[in-house]
């Protein structure tokens, strides 16, 4: 199983204004989902997504980032849009 910082360090290389412009991203295993969840925070604002089953390792084992990009990017934009 890949660990939170590979997979948080992930995030940051696809991603790399997350953390530098004021958001903030945490990512835990949700064994009863058997999901990842992606948690962002900017300002007062906080979102949280369940990446599909098997996004995350597929990324992290070079395979093909496309479904951890779209939902990482879903995340992004629906935090900036809020007010």
């Amino acid at each position: 199983m890949i660990s939170k910082a590979e997979l948080c360090d992930k995030i940051r290389e696809i991603y790399p204004d997350i953390g530098e412009c004021g958001i903030d991203v945490d990512v835990e295993y949700d064994s009863a989902q058997e999901r990842w969840v992606v948690d962002l925070k900017k300002d007062n604002h906080e979102l949280k997504t369940f990446l599909e089953e098997g996004d995350a390792e597929m990324c992290l084992t070079g395979k093909q980032c496309i479904g951890l990009g779209i939902e990482i990017s879903q995340l992004r934009d629906s935090i900036e849009r809020m007010p």
